[in-house]
C-alpha cells in the first residue's frame, strides 16, 4: 500500500485514458476536464516511476515500450474497480420483478409506485406487463399478480384484494334469458387470456355448465 500511497488516483486514470482512446482530446472528453489538464497529469504521473509513459510525437502521445505495460495493468485494474464499485451499488439497491396484466398495471399498480419508493427507496421496480400465466421458476420474475382463486400447484398464493366478477350482456339478449339454462341459446366472448373462465363463472355461481353456442375467442 506504501507504493499507493505514492500515486495519485487521477494522474493514473488520465495516463490509462489516453493510451486507451488515443488522443488527448479524448481523454478529456471522457474525463470531463480540459486537454491541458491530462497533459499536465500524465506529466507529473510520468515523475513518479521515473520513466517515460508516452512518447511525443506529431500525431501525439504514443506510449513508450515500458508504458504499454504500464498502462496495460492500470487497464486491468481500473476494469476490476469498475466491477467492485458495481457490485457494492448492486448490494444497495435490489429490483423486484412484478409480473401484472396491464389494466391492473395501469387502474391500480401504477398510482400505488410513488407510496412504495417513499417505503422502500432502495427497492427497484419492474413491471412485467403480461396476462400469461407466471412461471416463476423459469424466470426473473419474483411476484406474480392474476385473478383467480389462488389454488393453482407449485405457488404460496395471498389474496390481495376481493373483487366481484359477473357476466353482461346487451339489453336485447337480457331480456331474452330466464335462467342459466337460457345461456345455451347465445353466443359467448371468450377471452382465453383471462384467468376467470367460464366453467370457474358456472362453478363459483354454484350452477352446472352450460354449452354456448358458437361466438368470438380472443386468445
Amino acid at each position: 500500500m506504501s507504493l499507493l500511497n505514492r500515486v495519485h488516483l487521477n494522474g493514473l486514470r488520465a495516463v490509462e485514458t489516453v493510451a486507451r482512446l488515443g488522443s488527448l482530446a479524448a481523454a478529456a472528453g471522457e474525463l470531463n476536464v480540459s486537454a491541458s489538464a491530462v497533459s499536465q497529469q500524465i506529466k507529473r504521473t510520468e515523475k513518479q516511476p521515473g520513466q517515460a509513459l508516452f512518447e511525443r510525437t506529431p500525431g501525439g502521445l504514443v506510449p513508450t515500450e515500458f508504458g504499454a505495460l504500464f498502462t496495460a495493468r492500470l487497464g486491468a485494474g481500473f476494469r476490476e474497480l469498475a466491477q467492485a464499485v458495481a457490485m457494492a451499488d448492486e448490494a444497495s439497491q435490489c429490483t423486484l420483478v412484478v409480473s401484472v396484466a396491464p389494466a391492473f398495471a395501469s387502474k391500480w399498480l401504477l398510482p400505488r409506485l410513488s407510496r412504495h419508493f417513499a417505503r422502500h427507496p432502495n427497492v427497484l421496480l419492474r413491471i412485467d406487463a403480461s396476462g400469461r400465466v407466471a412461471d416463476l421458476d423459469h424466470s426473473d420474475i419474483d411476484v406474480g399478480i392474476r385473478m383467480g382463486d389462488g389454488k393453482w400447484p407449485g405457488v404460496r398464493a395471498e389474496l390481495l384484494l376481493a373483487q366481484e366478477v359477473f357476466p353482461v350482456c346487451t339489453p336485447s339478449i337480457a331480456a331474452r334469458l330466464h335462467s342459466i339454462e337460457d345461456l345455451a341459446q347465445t353466443c359467448a366472448i371468450t377471452d382465453e387470456r383471462s384467468m376467470i373462465s367460464w366453467d370457474s363463472w358456472f362453478a363459483a355461481a354454484g350452477v352446472s355448465p352450460v354449452t354456448f353456442l358458437k361466438g368470438a375467442r380472443f386468445t
